[in-house]
């Protein structure tokens, strides 16, 4: 389960120990989850970006979020204690595993009322859900997120955004394919897709942020995005 990217950073080890140690980490139940994570090796989002997640939804006033990829429900709670009492976060999730551990997070936090965790495949659900949602967070196949795009730039309100985790594969996004290893050339080629689909698109404005393993940050300047994905 350890996501090896993570631990080949692409930024210098001083600036790593600064972003993601000496940031405070999450405090009081949310924390709990966050240090549960670490001990026993569950790969969610890094502190640096647990941080920034956090300060960035505050500052936009998020209130209904949908996620892509529960894990054990870290991301989903640290979102719900950041918006407040009255959001809501929509979240996916295949694995049963996962999906247990999520909805014992939420249960001891006290939040199931306020978290919709939707059991099945991201490619079968998004298409069914109406939005708009204020903030779209994709954590979860990387390989699928060009796929998701579509229906997450419909679900999206206008001047919404999508943020988009662990896209930089440790840097190796920007090498030759031939450097790739064959395992991993399928989620290279998808997340080149993803840049060449997004980045100078008329009606989107987009930001890299060199967090955890990298994120994309996704604006829609217009209700409807034609994007095209070859």
């Amino acid at each position: 389960m350890r996501n090896e990217m993570m631990y080949r950073p692409v930024l210098k080890d001083e600036i790593i120990d600064l972003i993601r140690y000496r940031q405070p980490e999450m405090s009081g139940k949310v924390g709990e989850i966050q240090q549960e994570a670490k001990e026993t090796g569950v790969p969610v989002i890094p502190n640096e970006t647990a941080t920034f997640l956090r300060f960035f939804l505050k500052q936009i006033k998020a209130k209904n979020v949908l996620e892509v990829g529960t894990a054990i429900g870290f991301s989903a709670s640290l979102m719900i204690d950041a918006m407040g009492p009255d959001s809501h976060v929509t979240t996916i999730d295949r694995f049963d595993v996962m999906i247990r551990r999520a909805k014992k997070t939420f249960e001891k936090l006290g939040i199931e009322d306020q978290v919709t965790l939707l059991e099945g495949d991201a490619k079968d659900i998004l298409g069914t859900l109406d939005g708009p949602f204020d903030f779209i967070f994709m954590d979860s196949a990387k390989s699928k997120y060009i796929e998701f795009l579509p229906d997450c730039l419909r679900l999206v309100k206008e001047g919404g955004v999508i943020m988009i985790d662990d896209v930089f594969q440790a840097g190796t996004v920007m090498h030759d394919i031939k450097d790739i290893p064959k395992s991993q050339r399928t989620i290279y080629r998808k997340l080149n897709k993803l840049y060449d689909a997004v980045l100078g698109h008329d009606d989107l404005s987009v930001t890299i942020l060199p967090l955890g393993d990298g994120v994309l940050m996704i604006s829609k300047e217009v209700e409807e995005v034609n994007l095209i994905v070859d």
